[in-house]
């Protein structure tokens, strides 16, 4: 089992429901392939850099999980193949990377205290 970091970005147009039910299918589809949950996120609304399909904004979300390495790619193929999403990246994250997002998620923990 390996670590791995997806971050996607989502339709701007999408209602909040669309939303909540888009990461919901992508989650499922996780668990359903034997991946651990570590963490997520909802980065909310966050304007690009540059124009995606004709639009300035999206809504970012991050998963990190644990699953065998070759579940990825058909994990990436469901996101090619759902039209709200806009785009995504998934990398390994190696132990120097592991340990930068558990200070990361203990920061975001005290933050929010």
């Amino acid at each position: 089992m390996n670590r791995y970091e997806t971050v996607f970005i989502l339709n701007p147009v999408l209602s909040d429901t669309q939303i909540k039910e888009t990461v919901q299918k992508f989650e499922d589809y996780l668990t359903s392939k034997g991946a651990k949950m570590i963490h997520k996120e909802d980065w909310g609304l966050k304007k690009l850099a540059y124009p995606i399909q004709n639009k300035k904004s999206g809504f970012y979300h991050l998963f990190e999980f644990e699953v065998a390495g070759a579940e990825i790619a058909p994990f990436e193929l469901e996101f090619r193949r759902d039209d709200s999403i806009m785009r995504y990246l998934t990398v390994k994250l190696d132990k120097h990377a592991i340990d930068w997002s558990e200070k990361r998620k203990s920061n975001l923990k005290s933050a929010n205290n």
